[in-house]
């Protein structure tokens, strides 16, 4: 029961990380010590899960999907999204400097906690560290042309099969991605408002999603494990500057229904911010929140660190 409930808290997470545009769940799920376990998981929904269940029944394809595992924290995304939708549109727009100097603090802390799972290290892992930082520049700034597809159940499928994919890896938000595609607020209002039509059309696009980029990413970390944990590291690197709290949107676009698709910042130091506004930076309670970020996320890569590293000594001695 201890573990169920602990899932359903690290689901919870997730869930409202990924709510957050600039933020991943796939993040929460690295410094909590269940990224791969998730991603090995959802690549058993396939055709082996039929296999499973004409040799065993049930009973075998519970365990094939580890269930067991996935129900507790698939519970705590969904409560979490639905509770953290409202709640994060608000922060977004009452008091964003704060909700990003938070999350700020949180991705960059979750970069130096991976980097812990880097029992080796060679020279030619730089290149796939440097591949991440640069595809975490440039995806944003490809999502605008999902906009150009016209037919908004076509936009909605494609841009959750994007969004779900960017949700598994680190660093890479899929709300923000969702963001630059000017579907956020659609995405975030069906949500809200429990607009069906739109969740299936949405659902289908993450299903397929999930079902290509889960294999892809299953085989990487098995066949490349290190050179993968480098490129996850360059995601999360990269996703920084988008959360930088003291900045100013200097290029924009207009999207269906009138949404505005960010496209290109400018990051300023608090005292560049508070001119630019006229008003307060908040950056004695930003600090605050970027290093209460930061040590939560510490704490908790450290407890994982150690669990895991128990773990594999009782496994040893027995």
């Amino acid at each position: 029961m201890k573990r169920y409930y602990s899932l359903f808290l690290k689901g919870a997470g997730m869930g409202a990380a990924d709510a957050v545009p600039g933020v991943s769940g796939g993040t929460i799920a690295f410094v909590t010590g269940i990224y791969e376990e998730l991603i090995h998981t959802i690549k058993q929904f396939g055709p082996s899960a039929f296999g499973a269940w004409r040799r065993g029944g049930l009973g075998m394809l519970f365990v094939h999907l580890n269930l067991m595992f996935l129900i507790p924290l698939l519970a705590g995304i969904a409560i979490s999204l639905i509770s953290v939708a409202h709640l994060v549109t608000w922060l977004m727009e009452e008091q964003r400097v704060l909700l990003d100097a938070f999350f700020f603090g949180l991705v960059a802390a979750s970069a130096m906690v991976v980097s812990r799972s880097l029992t080796h290290w060679r020279i030619w892992h730089v290149l796939p560290l440097l591949a991440g930082l640069l595809l975490a520049k440039l995806l944003p700034a490809l999502m605008p042309l999902i906009s150009t597809l016209g037919s908004e159940s076509l936009m909605l499928m494609i841009g959750g099969a994007i969004a779900i994919s960017a949700m598994l890896l680190p660093g890479v938000s899929g709300s923000f991605l969702l963001l630059t595609m000017g579907l956020y607020g659609t995405v975030m209002q069906g949500i809200r408002g429990f607009d069906l039509l739109l969740i299936v059309q949405f659902g289908i696009g993450c299903a397929i999603g999930l079902f290509f980029f889960s294999r892809l990413l299953s085989w990487l970390l098995r066949a490349f494990h290190i050179g993968t944990l480098q490129l996850l590291i360059g995601f999360i690197l990269g996703s920084l500057p988008l959360l930088w709290p003291w900045r100013e949107l200097v290029t924009y676009q207009l999207g269906p229904n009138n949404q505005m698709i960010p496209l290109a910042y400018r990051y300023l130091t608090p005292g560049d911010y508070a001119l630019l506004i006229g008003g307060s930076a908040q950056l004695i309670p930003a600090i605050a929140l970027m290093l209460a970020g930061l040590l939560l996320v510490l704490a908790v890569g450290h407890g994982t660190h150690d669990k895991t590293r128990s773990d594999k000594k009782e496994g040893s001695d027995a």
